[in-house]
């Protein structure tokens, strides 16, 4: 940063300040002296120059006020920036809050506790509560609309300073003594704050001022030091918090009787003054550090005794109370930010986010680009990139240089181990130092690398591309270098620590505290000479042919050395350097020219003055940073605007300088004429003279003039467009051409129309690209020859609206320009599937926009339209694949068996086995079913039946389960005899379609028990229920005749269920020999544990030792023991053997009911079928 003295004011009647305030958010300054002095003043900018911005515009104060009511000295004045409100007390005690009424300032409250003086107030953050603090002890702390929250008597104590934490739950109060106690905001005591830097002080001490930054504008680094306390014999610490046990400590060396943070908390003033040895009188200084405690400017201010200081709301100004006088001082902060690629790159702090924000604002095109970064430390520019420096992490001594281009993408991050205070690049280079080293990093940025060429620059990393050196070392340029940390931080530091770098592309110049400037050769970095300066460099620059380095030192002097200029001293000697005369003070920022060694613009104060061979120009009042000077144009930057409100950066702050010789050629063009000009400009030889007069002579259509002037700034489009204006028969005609080169496009198409050459203005602006105009145009001619033009100017109106997302226009400009590759992508877009269709239907068979249109189809779920799509350009195969994709799998059968495709058995079973390994048999059981593979469905079903007969599930559902397996085999049945009628062709077709459909039948039940008697599962559960619903409805005859048909079904039910329902069967209807005959079987059976065999056996003994096993009602079972030998069919309804000749069978089971019951059902009781 930069700082120098601006403004005085006086005051009446040399009345000494004894505090001054700025209001942060209105500007207002209030300053309050001896004898009840309160003045309210306002510095405002003249806003009659428009065009000077900034710090340079000049101010006068709009608001001068005296403000009366104060008897004795005012010792405090503080500010309430939220509700607008100033607060002030004078040495009797007396406390006034005035209040803003049109624009003056009114009493609104006073209070006078008559006791004691009030030593300090403040308002906390939000402006909600004030502290006031007595010298006796006394603390009160009161709302803004003046009523009393509560109050306190700190006995034995004298206060002399407050501050507010910035949540407003922590009070600091500053003793005479020196002590700082910390309350809460309840004026409860918590603790003594350790003031680590009053260690081994001596001495009386007192507070000069505590200063809380309550964070309102973010903070520059996570977790950032932003309490400051300091003592008037100049020691000052700065804590992280009130209990920070590692502040940074601060010894200035002055006494000191004020402090401050500016607006962001970025910076602390320190007010005071300095005993110096020369001169008897102490010097008042300010002295400026970071909250890291590092010392940046110290501005000498003249008076005698300086008594308050105050920053302003940007943080651009500061005022200082000096005996009577007001001093205003401009600060030119040192802001991160760079210039590349018409792009100026920022970076900001939030108060809603702990990082930076770094905005890419193209100014050519008005757009932003943001990103957010820890820790920054510096922005380097440089051609089209940028280099961001940052911390890598907070606990580790880690730093990274990120390479990115000028929208912010980060192309290439290379870590490092020392910490980068300095940063320069050239077009090849990145070089960073520390204090005692510098590291050189030569950045390849390719556009577009293979794999192969990407493991190549991996390789060539480590050999060469990265190097770092000690600054004490002296390299010889031939060794490659090597990236050994160790070698260069081994040293631990140097006597000479580097202060400044600069690059060009072949020398690297690095300046140290002492004076020397190390000037070494690029690429190979080697020590080629070093020089002495007559200062401490802060800032260095090279010219474009690196002859001449500017030095800017602490100071703000700008010198310059020559670097090739030999010199032969008084001994005889030889020697290489020279300092050159020119010195300038106050000078802040600066820049060569681009494309000439001798000339560069300069800022000093709010004055910007460019030089040609050390001559000034005069100069041009401005405050902004100079981003580039090339062209005989300086291109300057108002950031101190820009970062009033970063997010929304105004093109109005970046403004274009045109240096004198620029500005005296276009007069000279203007008003004497081109010979005359011509003269000057060979006088003043420059590319951009030159192309002023090419454009000049091509305006008045002097071809021979502007042919000239192109040679001369190698402008080798500027000649061939003069030859080809010469080539021009119609002095008309190469009026229009130079008004197109001139981009006067509308008056050029006037022209060509006037012409009669429609031709000549729609090749115009085909070549703009303005395709609505050239629709206009060719809808006003006529001529078979413009169809094929109409269809491109509908294509690219139909591009240009695709392009804007806008699809409905784009489908109208598509199907006029017949465009159906881009037709069908709208469509696609608008999900209208409907048209899309309608697009394939219309689309001749082997399209090559077919395939794109069905998989359009596919990814949105439509098969069949995806099918058709694929078939009419004959790709089967892609059909068949989506419906398996889409799970069709009926349709993707039926189409491999039409198009005789093998591979879709192993298709479906590689989908089923996925199926069955996740455990969704059901879904391949339907997968099955879909694809008519139902000999594979029932192999499934049944199993699943089987598993849930044994778990003993519900005997309904395995019923159900049974029945389903069954049908599955029927329709297999009925699909192997389908196929087989239509193989076997002739009259003898019937009997040989049924023999050859039994024969696959037998293989089928060969392989699998289920296939021969698909029905025996679902018979068997139906029995058993059949069973126990007549037992319970009281039919224990019928129930006893269904329970002994499950005797043959000991495979599929467990046998323990069967003959325990027929023992109970048998005994219900006496019939106590098949009782008898059910308990034998039952306590044969080894499945049983014997506690239940025993339970067996006691209720057989119990039966039967009541009755004999034997029946009378034997003969009434004799058709049912038939039957159940197979003799008779066996009605499914009743469980009864069917004696009648006529029965009623089922379609689909094959199984038998009796007439009587079939005729009252709708079902059949077995298979569910209707009857």
């Amino acid at each position: 940063m930069f700082i120098y003295l601006c403004k005085k004011i006086a005051i009446p009647g040399n009345v000494r300040l004894r505090c001054i305030s700025w209001n942060k958010d209105q500007g207002f300054i209030a300053c309050g002296g001896e004898d009840g002095l309160l003045k309210v003043l306002k510095l405002e900018t003249q806003t009659d120059e428009a065009k000077i911005k900034g710090l340079a515009a000049p101010s006068n104060l709009s608001v001068n006020q005296t403000l009366e009511g104060h008897s004795g000295s005012v010792q405090v004045v503080t500010w309430n920036e939220q509700y607008q409100k100033l607060t002030t007390s004078d040495q009797n005690g007396l406390i006034i809050v005035w209040m803003l009424y049109k624009g003056a300032w009114y009493e609104e409250m006073i209070n006078n506790r008559n006791k004691s003086v009030v030593r300090s107030m403040s308002w906390n953050a939000d402006g909600k509560k004030i502290c006031i603090v007595y010298e006796d002890g006394a603390v009160i702390v009161g709302s803004v609309d003046g009523n009393r929250i509560w109050g306190k008597d700190l006995k034995g104590t004298h206060l002399c300073h407050v501050a507010w934490s910035s949540d407003s739950k922590v009070l600091l109060f500053g003793m005479s003594n020196g002590e700082i106690h910390i309350y809460d905001n309840q004026g409860n005591f918590i603790v003594k704050m350790k003031l680590s830097c009053l260690v081994n002080v001596t001495g009386a001490f007192s507070i000069a001022g505590i200063h809380w930054y309550h964070g309102t504008e973010g903070y520059i680094e996570p977790d950032c030091p932003c309490l400051a306390v300091c003592y008037d014999n100049g020691r000052c610490q700065i804590m992280r918090d009130e209990n920070d046990h590692n502040p940074v400590l601060i010894d200035t060396g002055m006494n000191v009787v004020c402090i401050q943070w500016n607006h962001c908390g970025s910076v602390l003033a320190v007010a005071g003054s300095l005993k110096t040895t020369s001169q008897d009188k102490d010097v008042n200084i300010v002295q400026f550090y970071t909250p890291f405690g590092e010392h940046l400017r110290t501005l000498k201010v003249p008076g005698k005794q300086i008594s308050a200081l105050s920053w302003e709301g940007s943080g651009l100004k500061i005022a200082l109370a000096v005996d009577s006088y007001i001093y205003f001082a401009n600060i030119r902060p040192d802001y991160k930010w760079g210039y590349c690629s018409n792009t100026v790159v920022y970076a900001y702090t939030r108060p809603d986010r702990p990082e930076y924000c770094v905005v890419f604002w193209d100014t050519k095109n008005n757009e932003k680009y943001v990103k957010y970064v820890k820790s920054l430390i510096s922005i380097t520019t440089y051609g089209d990139f940028c280099v961001l420096a940052t911390k890598a992490d907070e606990n580790q001594p880690q730093y990274v240089l990120v390479l990115c281009n000028s929208i912010g993408t980060p192309l290439d991050p290379k870590y490092i181990d020392i910490g980068p205070l300095f940063v320069t690049m050239t077009k090849t280079h990145v070089i960073a130092a520390s204090k005692e080293a510098f590291y050189v990093w030569q950045y390849r940025v390719a556009k577009k690398l293979t794999a192969m060429e990407f493991n190549q620059v991996a390789r060539t990393r480590k050999e060469g591309r990265e190097r770092i050196y000690h600054v004490d070392d002296t390299p010889s340029g031939s060794a490659g270098g090597h990236l050994d940390y160790s070698r260069a931080i081994e040293f631990q530091g140097t006597r000479d620590p580097i202060c400044a770098i600069t690059a060009s592309d072949k020398m690297l110049l690095v300046g140290r505290e002492s004076g020397t400037l190390q000037h070494y050769s690029l690429p190979s970095v080697g020590m080629v000479q070093k020089f002495t300066l007559n200062c401490h460099a802060y800032q260095l620059s090279l010219n474009c042919n690196s002859s001449r380095v500017a030095v800017i030192d602490l100071s703000g002097v700008l010198t310059f050395f020559d670097l090739d200029t030999r010199v032969v001293t008084s001994t005889g000697e030889q020697m290489v350097g020279e300092q050159l005369k020119l010195e300038r003070k106050d000078v802040w920022d600066m820049k060569w020219a681009k494309d000439n060694p001798d000339l560069f613009a300069m800022m000093e104060k709010t004055r910007m003055y460019v030089f040609r061979n050390l001559d000034p120009e005069e100069p041009i009042q401005t405050s902004g940073y100079i981003c580039n000077f090339e062209d005989l144009e300086i291109k300057s930057v108002l950031l101190d605007e820009i970062l009033k409100n970063p997010e929304h950066p105004n093109k109005d702050y970046i403004i274009n300088f045109e240096i004198r010789s620029l500005r005296d050629s276009r007069a000279l063009i203007e008003k004497v004429g081109i010979e005359e000009s011509s003269q000057f400009i060979e006088d003043n030889p420059h590319p951009r003279l030159w192309r002023l007069l090419a454009e000049a002579a091509l305006q008045k259509l002097d071809l021979q003039t502007a042919e000239q002037a192109f040679v001369r700034c190698r402008d080798y489009q500027g000649i061939k467009f003069v030859k080809r204006l010469g080539n021009l028969q119609s002095e008309s005609m190469k009026q229009a051409e130079v008004a197109a080169y001139f981009s006067r496009f509308e008056e050029a198409e006037r022209m060509y129309l006037d012409m009669d050459r429609r031709d000549l203005a729609i090749g115009l602006r085909i070549k703009l690209g303005d395709w609505f105009r050239v629709l206009q145009l060719l809808k006003t001619g006529s001529g078979d020859s413009d169809d094929a033009l109409l269809e491109q100017a509908h294509n690219a109106i139909g591009d240009y609206f695709a392009d804007r997302q806008k699809w409905l226009n784009a489908v109208q400009y598509y199907v006029q320009g017949r465009n159906q590759e881009r037709l069908a992508e709208c469509y696609y877009m608008l999900e209208d599937y409907q048209g899309l269709e309608n697009l394939a239907n219309s689309l001749p068979e082997n399209n090559k926009l077919l395939p794109d249109i069905a998989y359009m189809f596919v990814r949105v779920g439509m098969c069949e339209q995806a099918v058709s799509a694929f078939l009419k350009c004959n790709r089967p195969k892609d059909a068949v694949d989506t419906c398996v994709h889409l799970n069709q799998w009926d349709k993707a059968v039926e189409l491999a068996k039409n198009h005789n495709m093998k591979e879709i058995g192993s298709l479906l079973a590689r989908y089923a086995s996925h199926l069955l390994e996740k455990n969704k048999i059901f879904d391949a059981i339907e997968l099955y079913r879909k694809a008519n593979y139902f000999f594979e469905a029932a192999k499934l079903m049944f199993k699943i039946a089987d598993e849930e007969s044994k778990k003993r599930t519900k005997p309904l559902r395995v019923k159900k389960l049974y029945v389903l397996s069954a049908l599955l085999i029927e329709q297999c049945h009925e699909q192997i005899q389908n196929a087989q009628k239509g193989k076997v062709k002739g009259k003898s077709s019937e009997a040989a379609s049924a023999l050859a459909g039994l024969l696959e039948e037998d293989v089928l039940s060969s392989t699998n028990r289920f296939a021969d008697n698909a029905w025996r599962g679902a018979e068997a559960y139906h029995f058993f229920i059949l069973a126990q619903r007549q037992l319970y409805k009281g039919s224990v005859q019928a129930a006893l005749k269904t329970a002994l048909h499950l005797r043959d079904y000991e495979d599929i039910i467990p046998a323990v269920e069967i003959y325990s329902l027929l023992a109970l069967c048998a005994c219900a209807n006496r019939a106590f020999d098949i009782c008898s005959k059910a308990f034998v079987k039952l306590e044969s059976l080894e499945t049983l544990r014997p506690e239940q065999r025993q339970q067996y056996e006691d209720l057989a003994l119990e039966i039967f030792t009541r009755h004999s096993p034997k029946s009378n009602k034997k003969s009434d079972l004799d058709d049912m023991l038939d039957s159940i030998d197979g003799k008779l069919p066996v009605c499914v309804a009743t469980g009864d053997p069917i004696l009648e000749q006529r029965f009623w069978m089922c379609s689909v089971c094959k199984h038998c009911m009796k007439p009587k019951e079939a005729s009252s059902r709708s079902f059949c009781p077995l298979c569910h079928s209707t009857i």
